[in-house]
């Protein structure tokens, strides 16, 4: 079993609330990192209807059949669980980590649990790190490969030894039938996955609803609604721009990207990672796989991802803005070499900012992280760790 990241933070976390919900993509490995943290804590699944039924019929009664608590797997799908679990806790307010809900929705699980403010934290789990993958010798030898393969858990189950093709089309049908069949109308279903299929095509890129509405001839509105499923169930993110400190017009349209490289793959039709070479997407995949190695990271810290893109009007950009411990200005390239003129955007934005608290970095596919010019070059392998000067 591969140890993940997201243990500390999960552990911090439930030792400080009574609720802890773990959030993230479907068989992004929720509920074996639940077990793993609490191998003793009882465990329900409510995709089990009989485990639902009665949660939703007689809640409270349900909580009483776990006087140390319980692991509670897709706890969105019985809502009345929240009340009786916060009268559960009220009642024992000093029983830290007695509660650990997992779901794969995080607007469900975060409106349904408003009720628990004060009393729940929130841990967002995602795919596989490359660390992950790393530290467990699973990281493939070349970057596209891992690009094109994702980093989704079972991938890499080497008892199963799924072929990826055709885990991902398993994977949007499961999808399709448990996280959006309930939210729209089931007529649109067809089109919701030519829908997410287009979708793919904009990862990397600023959004264009006006742009989607037209090819799929769909309202803006839908479109919208669509969207707001497709983040809440993990299987996007939005990058939004930065703030205009630097006296310039900034753009206004956040950028979207895919959770996932490998699912990104999938949904473009590149069938190997020879064809992804060759994809005019392939700066679009490697961009969005660099992306997510940065959410995960700070994520599995359970933080927020304090991450931006910067765009002026002109169409100067930088592709990510991370507000961590420093500022630091990361162009994300799909080249093997640290050339000089990879670094060209960060040392023009470090001029702009004029604050030595902003540091310039570039993500690229070389072996070795290495300083150019003040500019540090980070191999895809130490993705996102960022060495020091």
């Amino acid at each position: 079993m591969i140890e993940r990241r997201a243990k500390d933070a999960f552990v911090r976390l439930a030792s400080q609330f009574p609720v802890v919900a773990v959030t993230g993509p479907r068989q992004a490995g929720k509920t074996t990192l639940a077990q793993m943290v609490f191998p003793d804590k009882q465990y329900v699944s409510f995709d089990d209807a009989y485990y639902r039924e009665l949660a939703k019929n007689a809640p409270k009664d349900f909580l009483l059949a776990f006087p140390d608590g319980v692991i509670i797997d897709e706890a969105q799908k019985a809502p009345a669980i929240f009340d009786a679990v916060k009268l559960a806790v009220d009642q024992d307010p000093y029983h830290v980590g007695k509660f650990i809900i997992t779901g794969s929705s995080q607007l469900e699980l975060k409106n349904m649990a408003d009720s628990l403010a004060g009393r729940i934290a929130f841990l967002r789990l995602l795919p596989f790190s490359i660390g992950e993958l790393k530290e467990e010798g699973l990281l493939p030898h070349h970057a596209h490969e891992l690009a094109f393969t994702g980093q989704y858990p079972p991938l890499y189950d080497i008892n199963r030894q799924f072929i990826v093709e055709d885990w991902f089309d398993n994977y949007i049908d499961s999808y399709l039938d448990l996280d959006v069949r309930g939210q729209i109308n089931p007529s649109n279903l067809t089109v919701f996955k030519k829908f997410i299929q287009f979708c793919a095509t904009y990862s990397a890129q600023m959004l264009s609803m006006e742009g989607i509405s037209k090819a799929l001839g769909v309202s803006a509105p839908t479109v919208k609604s669509w969207l707001s499923i497709l983040e809440a169930s993990y299987i996007i993110h939005f990058l939004q721009p930065a703030h205009n400190n630097l006296g310039k017009t900034l753009v206004k349209t956040p950028k979207l990207y895919f959770v996932d490289s490998g699912l990104l793959c999938h949904l473009l039709r590149i069938e190997t990672k020879e064809q992804l070479l060759l994809s005019p997407h392939k700066g679009a995949v490697i961009e969005t796989m660099a992306v997510c190695e940065l959410l995960k990271d700070r994520f599995n810290q359970g933080r927020r991802g304090d991450i931006s893109y910067f765009r002026d009007l002109g169409g100067f950009e930088v592709d990510t803005i991370a507000d961590w411990n420093h500022t630091y200005a990361i162009e994300i390239k799909s080249d093997g070499n640290p050339e000089r003129k990879y670094g060209a955007n960060t040392r023009k934005y470090l001029e702009l900012s004029k604050d030595a608290d902003v540091q310039g970095v570039v993500f690229y596919l070389g072996d070795i992280s290495c300083t150019v010019d003040g500019i540090r070059y980070v191999s895809w392998k130490d993705w996102p760790e960022i060495p020091p000067l």
